[in-house]
């Protein structure tokens, strides 16, 4: 593997809910912070500047896509890793596709990349019970 290749995390599920409410689980700061468990001052806002921050640090990152119920990606900069999220929501007969992918993981980052492949299906899991409370 090249320097310049790099990986991905993709998490992908079928969820029983609307693409609306879950875009509101994805942009709205106090739903984001209960599935993500961390606090963030994200808004759905394209070149907004936001942070996740947790009790290990924080993660800086930056909207760079947003296309409401649809689509959504922010910049994910922590610790030397410099990759992007993105969010895509396809409607279904029976609620909403949900893709997630994490890319831009070096060869290097071992570590960022297990961490992450760990982390974002509980935190789709977790998101899945946010979404089963709303109205």
């Amino acid at each position: 593997m090249t320097t310049t290749e790099t990986r991905s995390v993709i998490v992908e599920r079928d969820i029983a809910h609307p693409p609306e409410k879950l875009w509101r689980a994805l942009t709205q700061p106090h739903l984001i912070e209960e599935w993500i468990g961390m606090k963030t001052d994200f808004k759905p806002e394209a070149d907004h500047s936001f942070r996740f921050v947790g009790d290990w640090g924080g993660v800086d990152c930056t909207v760079i896509e947003i296309e409401p119920h649809k689509s959504l990606a922010y910049r994910w900069d922590a610790f030397g890793l410099e990759s992007v999220v993105t969010w895509t929501l396809t409607p279904t007969s029976t609620g909403t596709h949900l893709r997630m992918e994490q890319a831009g993981f070096r060869a290097d980052q071992e570590q960022a990349y297990q961490g992450a492949r760990g982390s974002w299906p509980k935190f789709v899991t977790t998101l899945e019970a946010v979404l089963a409370k709303l109205d």
